[in-house]
């Protein structure tokens, strides 16, 4: 990622974002950059950007830039307007390659402090928001990044389904009220919208990847957890910071039981997709290297066919006791297991010199030869997020 690639910080007295007096000067060096994406929300960039500008007195040293992800409608004006109030902390980029990943890594070219915070443009950060991020790094220096609780803003009273579902679908996020690591051992996806990392981390394990970003025709995207995964995998950890927290607002669209469906199918096929040959997700969901005894059928550990098996009838439990919510939410978990043995049985029709008939023979012992195995396959799903 160059500079050639992105147009420099807006100037408030060019084109049609002209102001009377230039901002004063941003500070010396942030202690946090602040880096937010944004596509044609025009009407709603603006109060994101005023919930992170109105920090409480005394918060860190901090920048906010917004990255123009190519919008077509008043995103440039909207910013421009704010950029002479801001304090000399508010930067506009552009970004003309349209994804969450491209505007990240525009924003990441043009943060000058040692770190790199990250939130959405329907987003709404607490007014301590930057000074839980710093103090987190401060007090845990072996840390990598930090994550905190992303928590709801409903356009209406939620649905009486959601009740029991899980709410990744809805890029929302609360763990509780402890803070815990993040790691090999519990490989738990702290997400984008409220997030930061260490500057020099991305020298380490690269930038956000473009690959990962909404693939065509799906509603759920993993550039978070491949990020995530990329730092485990080189040794690092996160923190869940619960005193970091911001409010999101719920698109009305997402409000839908088919939308949750496809959400966790998407979901549990590209999360699968993540493993590289030689990983796996054992039992508790660590990741690990595969043991030279793991047990496979068709290239999943016996393991999930057993949970996917329990969630089933688990579902058909709670359809017979006519609870709505506790059903949506086990299917969801079970459409997460079987889009993952999907892939891994993709993956086990394209090795070479694959036997169906062995694999028959290893499905009868496992499943009904009792006892469970030590440790899960390669390309096993993780737990989700």
């Amino acid at each position: 990622m160059t500079a050639q690639n992105l147009v420099a910080t807006l100037d408030p007295h060019q084109g049609d974002a002209e102001s009377e007096a230039a901002p004063p000067p941003p500070p010396a060096r942030p202690d946090v950059s602040v880096v937010m994406s944004t596509y044609n929300r025009a009407d709603l960039v603006g109060e994101a950007i005023e919930s992170v500008l109105g920090q409480a007195e005394g918060s860190p040293e901090f920048e906010l830039i917004v990255v123009d992800n190519n919008s077509t409608d008043r995103t440039r004006e909207v910013v421009g307007e704010m950029v002479p109030r801001s304090g000399g902390r508010l930067r506009y980029v552009f970004e003309e390659r349209q994804g969450l990943s491209h505007g990240r890594n525009a924003g990441i070219a043009h943060a000058r402090a040692p770190i790199v915070a990250f939130t959405d443009d329907d987003v709404r950060v607490a007014h301590d928001w930057v000074a839980a991020i710093k103090r987190a790094f401060d007090e845990h220096p072996d840390v990598d990044f930090v994550g905190g609780k992303v928590l709801p803003r409903w356009p209406t009273a939620p649905p009486d389904w959601l009740a029991d579902a899980r709410c990744a679908p809805l890029a929302l996020t609360d763990h509780g009220d402890e803070p815990f690591v993040v790691d090999r051992s519990r490989p738990l996806c702290l997400v984008g919208a409220s997030l930061a990392v260490r500057r020099d981390v991305f020298d380490r394990v690269g930038l956000f990847d473009p690959a990962f970003q909404h693939p065509e025709g799906s509603v759920s995207s993993i550039e978070d957890n491949d990020f995530e995964l990329r730092v485990w995998r080189a040794g690092g950890k996160g923190l869940y910071v619960p005193s970091m927290v911001a409010t999101a607002d719920v698109q009305p669209n997402r409000l839908t039981k088919s939308y949750f469906r496809k959400w966790h199918s998407d979901y549990g096929a590209l999360s699968a997709g993540l493993l590289r040959p030689g990983e796996m997700y054992d039992h508790d969901g660590a990741l690990v290297a595969v043991p030279p005894d793991a047990v496979t059928v068709f290239g999943s550990p016996p393991w999930l066919y057993r949970a996917a098996l329990r969630e089933a009838l688990a579902v058909a439990g709670a359809i017979v006791r006519r609870h709505e919510s506790d059903a949506l939410a086990r299917e969801g978990m079970l459409r997460q297991q079987a889009a993952g043995l999907a892939v891994n049985f993709a993956r086990f029709r394209a090795r070479p010199g694959r036997s169906y008939l062995r694999e028959v023979g290893s499905a009868v012992r496992a499943l009904f030869g009792g006892g469970r195995p030590r440790r899960a396959a390669e390309g096993s799903v993780a737990r989700p997020s």
